[in-house]
């Protein structure tokens, strides 16, 4: 500490009188500049901390939590308030329990005119839109606030007003989906709050009924088609996250009007694995979605009664077990009656491992082969069931 009160009297020093008009000074006057040297005046004045301020709290305290409590008083103004519980919320998604019902109430007192009601739609949508990881977060606080805003004026409630200003955007998916890198990524983080829309925003009917917005199930439609015309790995990569989040209950809505849309989406995801110059990890994620979806998105039949699978009961039971290749490159499976024998002969050529050192670290880099899809090569069985998978189509196409 000794240096900085040096360098504190270092910037002061011409503060003091030069010592010959001190000679001239009554006499009180130096005695108390001797009693208190001015050295010390300059640093205080300098400092602009006051010790009224306020209390500091970390963003992320808890007491931080306080300030929504007493509602709007302290802010200046609506668009402060919302964006300030927007970004919390972002930060902090678990206080969306208990904090929403407050926001929503004093909302109900601030949100009077169709102004603020476009403004509070216009903060939300973008943050929705602009941050990635809110658009789920964002989905249900639109659910929230289109039950609990009491504002209903002639322009449109809270839920209208939100799927105008969505049908603003979905207008220029075209365009969007073939912008730059910027328009795109943009265009793909609303692609996805509307997926989240659409899951989340929930219409309650006169007899008390809740149902989806049937708009947005036509909008996510045209939305996979925009991206598939445009089948650039990051679209291609958009819609696949699409899918996962809502081809389940995408199908089940248009099964149950009798349309075939997951077949032709389906249907259009082939040809993009057959023809367009995506890259070969995206064209693995695609097949793989279409392989979700041919188990029913995953979901189990409760109904079924699970069997344990043996060599006796089921006929495909080696049908996933790797082949082998014997030193005279002769294959075998675990279904061969020598499998055990052969298995050891093959540990014990030493090449088997080659990209494995001494200490047993993997070099190669190969990790779960679903998690790890930046590797380039395919794995055989993937290969072997891609290049099926071409034939099939090829002769497919000839019929």
């Amino acid at each position: 500490g000794g240096t900085s009160g040096d360098r504190a009297r270092e910037q002061t020093r011409p503060l003091r009188a030069p010592p010959s008009s001190q000679d001239k000074t009554p006499q009180q006057n130096s005695e108390s500049a001797m009693a208190k040297p001015q050295v010390v005046v300059a640093p205080v004045l300098m400092s602009k901390l006051s010790a009224n301020a306020p209390e500091f709290y970390p963003s992320g305290y808890s007491a931080y939590t306080e300030s929504y409590e007493d509602g709007c008083e302290d802010y200046p103004t609506l668009s402060d308030y919302v964006q300030e519980f927007l970004n919390h919320l972002t930060e902090q998604p678990g206080s969306f329990e208990t904090e929403i019902e407050q926001f929503a109430e004093t909302l109900n007192g601030w949100v009077t005119t169709d102004d603020a009601l476009q403004e509070l739609v216009e903060l939300i949508y973008q943050q929705a839109t602009s941050i990635p990881n809110f658009s789920y977060m964002g989905a249900r606080l639109c659910n929230y606030l289109s039950h609990h805003l009491t504002i209903s004026p002639q322009s449109g409630n809270f839920r209208q007003l939100l799927l105008q200003r969505c049908r603003i955007h979905h207008k220029v998916k075209d365009q969007a989906a073939k912008g730059d890198e910027v328009t795109r990524k943009r265009f793909h983080a609303f692609v996805l709050f509307l997926g989240e829309l659409y899951l989340n925003l929930e219409i309650k009917g006169t007899n008390g009924q809740v149902t989806r917005a049937d708009i947005l199930q036509v909008g996510l439609r045209e939305l996979l088609n925009a991206l598939f015309s445009n089948p650039m790995d990051d679209n291609l990569i958009c819609a696949v996250k699409l899918l996962k989040l809502t081809g389940s209950v995408l199908e089940d809505a248009w099964k149950e009007k009798l349309k075939t849309d997951m077949e032709e989406i389906i249907q259009r995801i082939e040809n993009v694995v057959l023809d367009a110059n995506c890259s070969r990890d995206v064209k693995q994620m695609l097949l793989k979605l279409v392989e979700l979806r041919s188990s029913n998105w995953g979901r189990v039949h409760a109904t079924s009664t699970y069997r344990e699978a043996t060599p006796e009961n089921d006929p495909n039971y080696f049908m996933n077990e790797p082949t082998f290749y014997t030193s005279d490159g002769v294959p075998f499976t675990a279904a061969d009656p020598d499998y055990q024998e052969k298995y050891q002969e093959l540990l014990e050529r030493e090449d088997f491992f080659p990209d494995y050192e001494e200490n047993g670290t993997d070099l190669s880099g190969a990790g779960d082969p679903y998690l790890d899809d930046i590797d380039d090569e395919m794995d055989p069985e993937i290969e072997e069931a891609y290049e099926k998978f071409c034939l099939e189509s090829e002769h497919k196409r000839k019929q």
